[in-house]
């Protein structure tokens, strides 16, 4: 399902980053930065060869990088022992370069790159799993629920994959070729970790057995997930694409589907639920990683789940006021959220009526915070977007919602992938933040600010920071006044927030203290008052992305402390827009780096006044 951006909405906030966008196009892009700069490029087009689907998603697969568009990265054992290669090499370059006379955003950019080669080469020394190299799907499992090249391949050429002409629906075609390949070499990783007794839980695997078994039956067909998006998207070009790529998904593709979920069912055969890595080979060591990788900071497991339970103690008595004055007095706050989740005209109708009104209600909350953003910026991005289904295969184990900037040229725009398989997952109360965060001024906000950056800061995210601003966005939100009027927009904000404190609480519990899935289902429903198939969605995930869900409140106290930091070191020359402003240019970084950004920002404010 599809929702277009009005041409007006889209012109709303059309500032001097249009005008980037176009520079973007004709890269390379570390202008003024030297023989710095120039390195910076050749490892962002060496990693991109790497990684070419992540070309497709930026855009920049075009010209004498046309060729990333038809390649897909390769998943084996040899694929990530190239990854390894090129990260020490490429350390090494950093190393020898001088760093005197930098300018500081080339600075920036030499310190967040070594950061994330650096974290990346030490989780792939790890005896199994996927270390992604400036990226936030961390795992130990290379296929599960959601994760892999069964959901990925179908998610980039439905959302990402052009087809314009008969050379994109050639590409088309030279991807889906090489899908086998690529679905094989993760075949052949989690089948050596299996031997290395690394097995995912039972829960996770009967999620994934099902999932795959449901895009084998659908994988051939005109509108399945595979064939479905070039008969869409090529309906104009001339030519037998929709038989062509049929006969690749029928001759090559199925097979590979098969050969991996007859792996699955072996590890199934042999799995239990034990839900954490703390039971597993090499569990704590990896964990340890994933925290580090998830959070950017070297904050134990015990650190972060007391933290947990500090924020949400707060969080709860600012939702009892709410569900108080709704009249709402007996019962925990969580039975009480639930209670109000459930009064009229709050949920949606069920079925295909309940999935078109849900994607309205979101554009509507999107459209409603554009004019207010000129109080938080000084430059508006353009906040090109539009609001999709994510493929149905996806939804079982996906979340309730994810999003992102669109290509660096403007030309694809940014999206809110929405998670409608059962649609009574989203209502009025839950909705409102849900599109802060991913959408505006969330993750395709700031992404569009990050797409000015050289390319290679495109590349590489940092989960604590990016969704530590999504969070930060949510903020935004409510101080901008967007709940004023909307007290159920404030009690899911105010749940969205207490649902990444409990984040922290579960994800350490299930990993560093030996949870069970119930344990942690019983934790995560009590404190959110969130359904119980998000509860159940969001637990499998953290099951499966060790650390990465403990990043969120992380990044957003860290960014909210550099905030009180700046307050109290200008005074009355303090300004929220420079703030905010100084935190979305300086792009997606560490904690680390995030700080000295506010600390250039405080210096040159001081100097300027």
């Amino acid at each position: 399902m599809q929702h277009h951006v009005s041409r007006r909405q889209t012109l709303i906030g059309f500032t001097a980053l249009t005008a980037a966008a176009s520079v973007r196009a004709a890269l390379p892009l570390a202008d003024g930065a030297g023989e710095a700069g120039a390195l910076l490029d050749r490892l962002a087009w060496r990693l991109l060869a790497l990684v070419p689907e992540r070309a497709t998603t930026l855009g920049v697969d075009t010209g004498a990088q046309a060729g990333l568009r038809r390649a897909l990265e390769d998943r084996s054992p040899a694929g990530v022992a190239a990854r390894q290669r090129f990260l020490t090499q490429a350390l090494a370059e950093l190393a020898r370069m001088p760093r005197d006379g930098l300018d500081p955003s080339t600075a920036t950019s030499m310190a967040v790159v070594e950061t994330a080669f650096r974290t990346a080469l030490d989780g792939m020394a790890l005896p199994y799993g996927v270390a992604t190299i400036g990226d936030w799907r961390n795992t130990p499992y290379a296929v599960i629920q959601n994760v892999g090249a069964w959901l990925d391949v179908p998610q980039m050429l439905d959302g990402d994959q052009p087809v314009r002409d008969a050379a994109d629906a050639g590409a088309y075609l030279a991807r889906l070729a090489a899908t086998p390949a690529q679905l094989d070499g993760e075949t052949l990783r989690i089948r050596l970790a299996r031997e290395q007794g690394l097995v995912p839980p039972a829960f996770l695997l009967d999620k994934t057995i099902a999932g795959m078994t449901r895009t084998i039956a659908e994988a051939e067909k005109a509108d399945g997930p595979f064939v479905g998006p070039l008969a869409r998207k090529g309906a104009g070009v001339p030519g037998d694409w929709t038989a062509r790529s049929q006969a690749i998904v029928r001759r090559a593709i199925i097979p590979a589907l098969e050969r991996q979920l007859a792996e699955l069912r072996v590890q199934r055969g042999v799995a239990t639920d034990q839900a954490g890595l703390g039971v597993r080979p090499h569990g704590e060591q990896w964990y340890a990683w994933g925290l580090r990788a998830g959070t950017t900071t070297t904050r134990s497991a015990a650190e972060l789940h007391a933290m947990g339970r500090a924020r949400l103690t707060d969080l709860q008595a600012q939702m009892d006021v709410i569900l108080r004055a709704a009249g709402l007095t007996r019962g925990s706050v969580a039975e009480r959220t639930i209670a109000y989740q459930k009064r009229p005209g709050i949920g949606f109708p069920d079925g295909d009526a309940g999935r078109t009104a849900i994607i309205a209600y979101m554009q509507e909350r999107i459209d409603a915070i554009r004019p207010h953003l000129p109080q938080a910026f000084r430059r508006l991005a353009r906040g090109h977007l539009e609001i999709r289904r994510m493929p149905p295969a996806q939804e079982p184990g996906a979340p309730a919602a994810y999003g992102g900037p669109g290509t660096i040229d403007g030309r694809e725009p940014g999206k809110i992938w929405v998670n409608l398989g059962d649609p009574s997952i989203h209502n009025r109360v839950t909705i409102p933040d849900l599109v802060y965060h991913e959408g505006i001024p969330g993750h395709v906000w700031q992404g569009e600010y990050a797409q000015a950056l050289p390319l290679i800061r495109s590349v590489l995210a940092f989960n604590a920071y990016s969704e530590g601003w999504a969070l930060y966005a949510e903020q935004l939100a409510d101080e901008l006044g967007m709940y004023q009027d909307d007290p159920a927009g404030r009690l899911g904000y105010l749940m969205g927030l207490a649902w990444r404190a409990v984040r922290l609480i579960v994800d350490t519990g299930i990993h560093a203290m030996g949870w069970t899935r119930d344990r942690a289902l019983a934790e995560f429903i009590a404190a959110t008052g969130l359904p119980r198939s998000n509860a159940v969605s969001e637990v499998d995930r953290y099951c499966a992305w060790p650390g990465q869900a403990c990043g969120y409140e992380v990044g957003r106290a860290e960014i909210v402390a550099q905030r009180t930091r700046a307050q109290a070191a200008l005074g009355a020359r303090y300004d929220l827009r420079d703030f905010d402003q100084a935190v979305v240019d300086g792009g997606n970084v560490p904690l680390t780096v995030l700080a000295a950004n506010v600390t250039r920002y405080i210096d040159a404010t001081a100097r300027a006044r």
